[in-house]
């Protein structure tokens, strides 16, 4: 007999849904564009059975992926859990067999040496699959079109490394996924490694390297010549494990890095550059990175103090919610130069966000329009609050060209999550498309995954596929053509 923990992380707008199904032609209210041709794929942690532990992460949860189909103005609607090693197992015993998030010594022995991964983070379609992703574990695949799960890849024995990040990056003028791994040889070692995949799936190559300091390494840069690593001291150590305390703490004494890797085969750890940030800080999630010949562009939400409450410092200081406010900031390095330090920083808004997204198509060059979700404690909410809800409350966009920036706020009962911008064509100008995000009613308990065009966000959706049930809170989702999926069937 299921028994969720009555705390925030699996009660209110965070209770789980382990709903899988399928809604063929959602009710749609307003216009869906008619023509966009593709699904919208994107994740979120559902424990398939009750955590073995009360005190347990969200982020711990099995990766339940939907899919939203569009064609001809029409959606239909498909959920399945990505079904990973610890799927199955769990899903053959009727029990969670996994422990605690990322502590290997909570498992039960049954399942000793297994690999842990949930796939709960990011999908994205790659090769004719859908490549499902969570950082600690190998990537795993599945089918696009249907949510089968195929299994783990290593890329057919070439992959050193035994994970793979949870946010690659497509080079728009190879086609090729660039990706990394930390952890690479195991938990809690200090590995790491930078990898290209062709169009077709093979791995080119792997170039492995050393942090700085064993830490979460969640996000990453990419440009036409180099990789790009903020380092910041979210740390785990086999001490937190074997005490049982949250997986990662902030340490505000260590410094924040900036590692340039350059981006060809043969390169090496030698090859890399450190750059220290002038102070300690928080890096979030990053909307682009390019350079103009050895200077070098990086641009994410930085916040002077932690942003994750459920990792908490380890100083046992209180979380500081103004503190861990990010901003959509610049960094810029010049491999050229021998300084060790930043050569400038410039903070691009005002208002705090996360989630930051771009026109795909511009990956690692210069760039003009971005979208993010603003984190406005102004705004009134009347929903049942929890992580990432009531605070993550409108969409934006920001011409960086002229600095103008465009929100929508969606209402007092509602979150936004993350959204992904859709280009009207292949051949567009970039910015000129479309901005899917699910807006979530806390109070109604319904999702809607709303269309806007990308230029005009501020005068909110142009369409709603409105689904019967509230989708749970996801991380990371992507948008694939009728050709990729085509490809992939």
């Amino acid at each position: 007999m299921a028994h969720f923990p009555n705390n925030f992380g699996f009660t209110g707008t965070l209770r789980p849904l382990r709903l899988q199904g399928d809604i063929h032609d959602v009710e749609v209210e307003g216009e869906i564009p008619a023509c966009l041709d593709g699904a919208f794929h994107r994740v979120h942690p559902d424990n398939q059975f009750p955590p073995m532990f009360e005190d347990d992460q969200f982020f711990n949860g099995d990766g339940m992926v939907s899919m939203f189909r569009v064609k001809n103005g029409k959606v239909d609607f498909r959920q399945r859990y990505a079904q990973t090693d610890k799927w199955l197992l769990e899903n053959r015993a009727g029990r969670a067999l996994f422990g605690q998030y990322r502590n290997h010594l909570t498992d039960d022995p049954s399942v000793a040496g297994k690999i842990r991964g949930t796939a709960n983070t990011n999908v994205m379609v790659h090769a004719g699959k859908l490549y499902a992703m969570k950082e600690d574990s190998p990537c795993l695949l599945m089918d696009p079109n249907t949510l089968e799960t195929f299994g783990y890849t290593d890329f057919g024995g070439r992959q050193q490394s035994q994970t793979f990040c949870a946010h690659p990056k497509i080079d728009p003028a190879t086609g090729n996924m660039c990706a990394f791994s930390y952890m690479s040889q195991g938990p809690l070692t200090y590995d790491m490694s930078y990898m290209e995949i062709s169009p077709s799936g093979e791995l080119l190559y792997e170039i492995p390297f050393m942090n700085k300091y064993l830490c979460m390494m969640h996000d990453f840069g990419v440009t036409e010549d180099y990789v790009v690593f903020a380092v910041m001291p979210l740390i785990t150590s086999l001490e937190r494990l074997e005490k049982r305390m949250p997986y990662f703490g902030f340490d505000p004494a260590l410094p924040t890095w900036l590692a340039v890797l350059p981006r060809r085969e043969g390169a090496t750890a030698a090859d890399m550059r450190w750059f220290k940030a002038p102070t300690n800080c928080f890096v979030g999630h990053v909307m682009n990175a390019f350079n103009d010949g050895t200077k070098v562009h990086f641009d994410m939400p930085v916040a002077a103090k932690n942003s994750f409450p459920f990792f908490p410092d380890v100083t046992g200081a209180p979380f500081d919610p103004v503190g861990g406010l990010a901003y959509l900031t610049r960094w810029t390095v010049d491999m050229g130069s021998n300084s060790e330090d930043l050569h400038s920083i410039e903070k691009m808004t005002f208002l705090a966000d996360e989630f930051p997204r771009i026109d795909e198509r511009y990956a690692t060059r210069p760039y003009r329009h971005g979208w993010m979700l603003v984190l406005d404690g102004d705004k009134p909410y009347e929903g049942p609050g929890g992580p990432f809800i009531g605070v993550i409350n409108s969409l934006a966009h920001i011409d960086l060209a002229t600095g103008e920036t465009q929100t929508w706020w969606p209402g007092p009962q509602c979150g936004i999550q993350e959204p992904c911008f859709i280009p009207r064509s292949a051949d567009a100008p970039e910015g000129e498309g479309y901005v899917v995000a699910l807006v979530d009613n806390h109070v109604t308990n319904y999702s809607e995954l709303c269309f806007f065009d990308a230029q005009h966000v501020n005068e909110g959706p142009i369409g709603r596929a409105k689904l019967p049930v509230r989708i749970r809170q996801g991380l990371h989702g992507n948008w694939s053509t009728a050709a990729q999926l085509g490809a992939a069937a």
